[in-house]
């Protein structure tokens, strides 16, 4: 059980890892202007694809937590899922800075100024319910969907082309340490993301819930 835990973890550090460092590359540093969403939409569904057979593909400590109060995700698998998915994102970071943009340092990059702390959460919050809520029924709701990456990987660029401008359009408490990390958001500011995040993809699991029970009830 424990090697069956382990492989998960694997599975969620490699996809977590490369969906962050391609935020940290086209978004953070700015490689890829003004199409960053796209190319994180798309790394996004690719690893969903590669890797949802072996662990599910959540890449997201929100989605892992969602999913563990759903009754999805076990409790003697979700610190594997958290630990990995956290690790992979400030590997990222420094993968990123030291190895492939050749020493990037933190004070290169310029943190992002939040103008109004209700405008980041709000959007924080309501893209990270409607992620959890389209993976819930995408993924773990329909046998043999065969389209739930594309599902996935389009609501993350959706709210990256919505969002990035107001709150970085994280949605993902790996990416927000990400963010952290190389600086361009302030340890301060951190709450904006991982408190809407988590309630957020929490309330998502609830409003499912009720939404089948209404819909089973004569």
């Amino acid at each position: 059980m424990t090697s069956n835990h382990v492989g998960k973890g694997i599975a969620e550090f490699v996809g977590t890892f490369f969906l962050t460092l391609t935020i940290f590359l086209t978004a953070v540093i700015g490689l890829a202007g003004s199409n960053a969403p796209i190319a994180i939409g798309v790394t996004l569904m690719v690893m969903i694809y590669a890797l949802g057979h072996i662990s599910g593909a959540h890449f997201n400590p929100a989605v892992s937590i969602g999913l563990f109060v759903k009754g999805d995700c076990s409790k003697e698998e979700l610190p594997y899922y958290l630990v990995a998915q956290l690790l992979a994102g400030v590997l990222a970071f420094f993968v990123g800075s030291e190895l492939v943009l050749d020493g990037v340092t933190v004070p290169d990059i310029i943190a992002a100024d939040f103008s109004s702390a209700i405008t980041v959460v709000s959007a924080e919050a309501l893209w990270t319910f409607a992620l959890m809520f389209v993976i819930i029924n995408v993924a773990t709701e329909q046998s043999g969907n065969q389209f739930y990456g594309a599902a996935i990987g389009l609501t993350v660029m959706a709210g990256a082309f919505t969002l990035g401008n107001i709150s970085l359009g994280s949605f993902n408490p790996a990416v927000t340490t990400m963010l952290t990390v190389s600086g361009k958001m302030a340890v301060a500011d951190v709450w904006m993301h991982i408190v809407p995040q988590l309630a957020g993809a929490v309330g998502a699991v609830f409003v499912h819930k009720y939404m089948m029970m209404s819909g089973t009830t004569d």
